[in-house]
């Protein structure tokens, strides 16, 4: 399984670029799967539903499954938070496994940088940064530069990079 990231500030475009990648790849013939860092603490489940009463009753774990999909819930309790590595275990093993966040992991990223954000670029303290894909490239840039707008194009340059645009 090849894994590629996505790294930036928030509000840069991640989950915009990752949701137009993702048909791309997959049009191609690749399974591609996700995994989100979310730096809350956030709630998939509702209060008053069977599966939010289970995790509240002190459930390790909760499988909720159905005809169209399946999902597990893994409370943490007093556990830290798992690692990416730990993460990367837990999926189905797929062609590529696009993995937004995760800013200090060490897999290949691209970062998305917008200059609106008024925000310093993380390339220069990264090396696994690859390349930058922006609405403007960053002055002093040493890496390559994809353009927001041309998802084609870093849905190219990623197959390159990890191997399966061969």
């Amino acid at each position: 399984m090849k894994v590629f990231g996505l790294a930036g500030y928030s509000g840069a475009g991640k989950t915009t670029l990752l949701v137009r990648l993702i048909p791309l790849l997959s049009a191609r013939g690749l399974r591609v799967s996700t995994i989100k860092h979310g730096h809350h603490n956030f709630d998939i489940d509702r209060p008053g539903k069977d599966s939010y009463r289970h995790r509240e009753a002190g459930a390790s774990e909760v499988l909720i499954a159905s005809g169209t999909r399946w999902v597990l819930m893994h409370e943490l309790r007093d556990e830290p938070e798992p690692s990416v590595d730990d993460l990367i275990a837990r999926v189905t093993p797929v062609d590529l496994l696009l993995i937004e966040g995760f800013k200090s992991h060490a897999h290949d990223k691209l970062e998305i940088h917008r200059t609106v954000l008024g925000k310093p670029p993380l390339w220069p303290d990264d090396p696994q940064i690859v390349a930058v894909a922006g609405d403007t490239a960053p002055a002093g840039l040493t890496l390559p530069w994809l353009d927001l707008e041309q998802p084609a194009a870093i849905a190219d340059f990623i197959l390159h990079r990890t191997g399966l645009g061969r």
